[in-house]
């Protein structure tokens, strides 16, 4: 696929147009999100996520097009699973719910820069070492077999190692103070608990680009494609929240499908290498990519399902470390 700057800056440009709307939607009165406000947000998102992929795929031929909708399909399911660790942040700092969408907006925007930035290294690295697809894949591999042994833990944002370090750098008030992250008490500048509810924001999205941006060049190696598939799912992860945060805690085994899904885009990542070697090795086409993953996320929803019913007390659980976990407890995946 031939990416010229014009599409790079047009795509960008629109990415930011939308951001922009977000930032004026937000802005304009904190407010408590209603279903009727979410399901419409995500219709939106959702509608020009598939826009832009049926567009691939008349303009660029369906092979792009099967790239880019494998892509985002990864990228949708792993967001749903940081929602879970969105919501164990918000709950643990007791944000109140009419901050929930800024909070959400700013860990939106910080995770399209952060992995724009991981975007750029991983298609540099991949195009001048091939070696770098093994590197990814065994990530990815060590990444899918932690999650699915940590798949019944919740993480502790207030243990992060970045969040303990700020508390000890800043005197903070006990109380929100609107939208501001520092507030002045008896002329005293003090920060805010919403100063470190966007660090621990922060810092998870930083790991969860670890393992997002190689599962995405895992199924397709177009910078342009990983990008967008990112942008995308990251800019309908707002509105997903408030959307599905009643039902997120019934999906029981998000993570035990995540893991399966990341330790298989590992091993088509590793045979995608070893069959530049020898093409005796079999590689794993996008579309068989695109029908596995989407059987695996089926029979998640299925067996999370028939699971509820069974077991109505049963819960689901985020399955993530954070920074500052120590080894025995596993690391971010």
């Amino acid at each position: 696929m031939d990416v010229t700057p014009a599409l790079w800056a047009a795509t960008v440009a629109g990415i930011i147009a939308l951001i922009v709307m977000d930032f004026v939607t937000v802005s304009r009165k904190p407010h408590d999100v209603m279903f009727r406000e979410a399901l419409l947000w995500s219709i939106f998102y959702v509608g020009i996520a598939l826009a832009f992929g049926v567009l691939m795929m008349v303009w660029q031929g369906s092979d792009i097009g099967s790239q880019y909708f494998a892509a985002y399909l990864v990228e949708k399911s792993l967001s749903v699973d940081n929602l879970f660790v969105f919501i164990i942040i918000l709950a643990q700092f007791a944000v109140p719910t009419n901050l929930h969408q800024r909070v959400l907006l700013f860990g939106v925007v910080l995770a399209l820069v952060l992995r724009a930035g991981f975007i750029a290294i991983g298609a540099a690295a991949l195009s001048t070492f091939a070696f770098t697809f093994v590197i990814f894949g065994a990530l990815l591999i060590w990444t899918g077999i932690q999650l699915g042994r940590h798949r019944n833990e919740d993480p502790e944002p207030q243990d992060n190692a970045v969040v303990r370090i700020v508390r000890k750098r800043f005197a903070f008030t006990d109380e929100y103070d609107g939208t501001r992250s520092f507030t002045k008490v008896d002329g005293r500048r003090m920060a805010t608990p919403l100063l470190l509810v966007m660090i621990a924001i922060g810092t998870t999205d930083l790991l969860f680009a670890l393992d997002s941006i190689p599962a995405t060049f895992g199924v397709t190696q177009i910078p342009y494609l990983v990008f967008a598939a990112n942008a995308f799912a990251l800019l309908g992860l707002r509105a997903l929240y408030f959307l599905l945060k009643g039902l997120l805690d019934k999906l029981i085994y998000l993570s035990t499908g995540l893991a399966v899904i990341l330790v298989f885009i590992g091993i088509k990542l590793v045979l995608t290498y070893l069959h530049e070697v020898n093409t005796a090795f079999p590689k794993i086409s996008t579309n068989a990519s695109l029908v596995f993953i989407g059987i695996v996320l089926v029979v998640v929803a299925l067996a999370s399902w028939l699971k509820v019913r069974r077991d109505p007390a049963a819960i689901a659980h985020a399955g993530r470390m954070t920074a500052g976990d120590n080894d025995e407890q596993g690391s971010a995946g």
